[in-house]
C-alpha cells in the first residue's frame, strides 16, 4: 500500500487478493487526526487529504466514523502500466505510496468500465444509507488517467458509456507518443516525472484546473467479416478500444444489416484515413513485434519518423500510386445542416483526410489554424471550437505538405466543417486501406465483392475534461477565446489547395513525428 499517513495505517491483510492490503478494523482514521511520517511534511499530509478516498468507500468489509471533512478533489487514478516503457509502472508505484492504492488502477489488470461500474454502485448505496461523505465524494470525484492517447480515449468512452448522473472530469498525463489529448489541455506532451515531487505537482495542477465541455463523436463502421486470414502482423480487425465500446450491433437493432458485422465506438481527438495511418500502423506493428526497442520517448519519436520515409510518407507521388488516394478509394458525404447529406470533393492529390476535434495532431500540431475573415465569409469555415458540434475536415498530399503546420499560422487542405461524415469504400481502387481513432491505428480489409465498407461520424453529446490555464482548446462559450479568434488578425492566406510556399526549418518539430525527418535521412534523397 505504500508509506502514506493516509492508508489506513499499517493494519494490512497481507493475504488478501491481488496483494492489496485492507483494513480489518471496525473504526477508521479521522483526517484531522493524522499526523505526518518522518518521510513527508505537515503541509504535504494536509494536501493529499484533499485527495485521498478511503478504503470503505471501495469495500464493505472496513467501517468508519466521525469523519468531520471530505475531501475536495477525490480522485481516482487509471494508469497505462505499460505505456512510456517503465514509466507507467513507476508512475503506478509512485501513486500508490501517495494515496490509498485502492483508488489506483492498472488498466492492464482490470478495464475501467468494471471498476467504474463497481465504485458508482458502491458510492449509490452508501448514498442510500444516508452516507453524507459519500455523497460528497460521489459529488466531487475526479479521474486522472495517465497513458497514451488510446488509453485516454479508451477512459472517456467509458465515462461516457456509463450515462453517470455526475460525471467526472478527467485530467490525462502524457504517457504516450505524440500525447494529443493532454497537449490540447494544457498537461504536455511530454513524458512526466515518476517521482513524488512530479505526482504532488501534477495533483496541484488538477486542484487548479478548470472543468471544460468536448464534444463526443460517434462512429460506426459496417462491413463483412473478411473470408481470408489475418494481415499479419496484426489481424485486421483488431480494432481500438474505443471501437470495442459498443460491441457488435445485436442482430434485432435496424441499423444491423444481413451478413455484415456492424462496429460501434467514439472518439474524442481525430479520426484519420491515408498514408498518416498507414505509417502509425506501421509503428504500432513494430512496437508490437519488438516492445523492448520501444522504451524511450525520444527513441519512439525518432522510429516514427524513419518509419514515415521508409513507408514512402515524404515521396507519396513516387512509392504511393493514386489509386490509393482519398478520392479514389472512398466517396465521402458531409451534412453541414441537419438533414442534408452533400458530396465532399476531395482533390485528386490527397493522401490522407483526418477528421479532428481538437486543436493538437502528430503531437501538437494544428491541421486547421484560423480562418481568416475572408475564408469565413467565403467558404463559411469557422474557428475550431471543441464543444460546436463540428468536426474539421483536413486533407494532406504528403509529408512536405504537412511541413506547412510548422509555419505560422500554416494549415493543411481544409475541406469542410460538418456535422456528420460518411465515408463508402467500393470494389475497385485497393484491397485495404489503413485508419486511426486517437492514435490507435488499424488495417482496414476493404470490399471484394459488390458490397460496401460504410464509415460513418456523427455528434453524440459531450463529456468533462480538466484543463490547465495553460490549455489550447477553445469553447464556443467562452467569450475571451471567442474575442481572441477574432480579433482582427488575418491568418497567412495559404492555399487550400497548394500550401506548399512556406519553408520551415526542419529541427523544429518537437512530437510533430508524422511529419518529422530524422537527422540522419540525407534530404536530397527524398526529394
Amino acid at each position: 500500500m505504500g508509506n502514506s499517513p493516509l492508508s489506513c495505517g499499517n493494519h494490512l491483510n497481507e493475504n488478501s487478493s491481488g496483494g492489496h492490503g485492507i483494513c480489518r478494523r471496525k473504526s477508521r482514521f479521522k483526517p484531522n487526526q493524522l499526523g505526518p511520517t518522518m518521510a513527508e511534511s505537515k503541509s504535504d499530509t494536509d494536501f493529499l487529504k484533499e485527495f485521498f478516498i478511503p478504503a470503505y468507500i471501495f469495500n464493505d468489509e472496513t467501517k468508519f466514523s466521525d469523519v468531520l471533512d471530505a475531501p475536495k478533489f477525490p480522485v481516482l487514478v487509471f494508469i497505462n502500466s505499460k505505456s512510456g516503457g517503465q514509466l507507467g509502472g513507476d508512475l503506478l508505484n509512485t501513486y500508490r505510496s501517495v494515496l490509498n492504492e485502492h483508488q489506483i488502477f492498472d488498466v492492464g489488470e482490470e478495464a475501467p468500465d468494471k471498476v467504474l461500474r463497481r465504485v458508482y454502485t458502491r458510492l449509490e448505496k452508501l448514498k442510500q444509507e444516508k452516507d453524507e461523505f459519500a455523497t460528497k465524494i460521489h459529488e466531487r470525484l475526479r479521474i486522472i488517467v495517465a497513458g497514451g492517447d488510446g488509453t485516454a480515449g479508451w477512459l472517456l468512452g467509458v465515462v461516457c458509456d456509463l450515462k453517470l448522473p455526475h460525471p467526472p472530469p478527467i485530467a490525462t498525463i502524457p504517457l504516450g507518443t505524440g500525447n494529443n489529448l493532454p497537449f490540447s489541455f494544457g498537461w504536455g506532451k511530454k513524458n512526466p516525472g515518476t517521482d513524488r515531487n512530479s505526482v504532488l505537482s501534477f495533483l496541484e495542477q488538477v486542484m487548479k484546473a478548470k472543468e471544460m465541455k468536448i464534444d463526443n463523436w460517434h462512429i460506426l463502421m459496417r462491413m463483412r467479416a473478411p473470408k481470408e486470414g489475418p494481415c499479419d502482423p496484426i489481424a485486421p480487425l483488431e480494432l481500438p478500444h474505443s471501437l470495442h465500446a459498443f460491441g457488435r450491433v445485436s442482430s434485432t437493432d435496424e441499423l444491423n444489416m444481413e451478413g455484415y458485422h456492424t462496429f460501434r465506438g467514439g472518439f474524442w481527438n481525430y479520426f484519420s484515413m491515408g498514408m498518416d495511418a498507414q505509417v502509425s500502423y506501421a509503428f504500432h506493428s513494430e512496437r508490437k513485434l519488438h516492445p523492448e526497442k520501444f522504451k524511450n520517448q525520444m527513441v519512439n519519436q525518432s522510429t516514427y519518423a524513419k518509419l514515415g520515409c521508409t513507408q514512402g510518407w515524404f515521396a507519396a507521388s513516387v512509392f504511393h500510386p493514386s489509386s490509393k488516394n482519398v478520392a479514389q478509394l472512398a466517396k465521402v458525404k458531409i451534412m453541414k445542416k441537419h438533414g442534408q447529406w452533400q458530396d465532399l470533393h476531395i482533390p485528386q492529390s490527397i493522401r490522407s483526410i483526418i477528421c479532428l476535434n481538437l486543436p493538437s495532431f502528430s503531437g501538437g500540431l494544428n491541421p486547421w489554424g484560423t480562418p481568416s475573415g475572408r475564408k469565413k465569409n467565403e467558404r463559411d469555415l469557422t474557428a475550431p471550437y471543441v464543444d460546436d458540434g463540428l468536426l474539421e475536415v483536413v486533407g494532406f498530399r504528403d509529408a512536405w505538405h504537412g511541413l506547412v503546420l510548422l509555419a505560422p499560422k500554416g494549415h493543411g487542405t481544409r475541406l469542410a466543417q460538418a456535422h456528420r461524415i460518411r465515408f463508402e469504400f467500393h470494389k475497385g481502387a485497393a484491397d485495404h486501406t489503413y485508419m486511426r481513432i486517437d492514435g490507435e491505428p488499424w488495417k482496414q480489409p476493404l470490399p471484394k465483392d459488390d458490397d460496401a465498407v460504410v464509415v460513418e461520424i456523427s455528434h453524440l453529446g459531450q463529456v468533462n475534461m480538466l484543463a490547465t490555464q495553460n490549455c489550447r482548446s477553445k469553447s464556443v462559450n467562452d467569450v475571451s477565446s471567442s474575442t481572441s479568434h477574432h480579433n482582427g488578425e488575418e491568418e497567412e492566406d495559404f492555399s487550400d489547395e497548394d500550401d506548399s510556399r512556406a519553408e520551415p526549418e526542419f529541427r523544429k518539430f518537437g512530437a510533430a513525428d508524422t511529419f518529422r525527418i530524422p537527422d540522419e535521412i540525407d534530404i536530397s534523397q527524398l526529394s
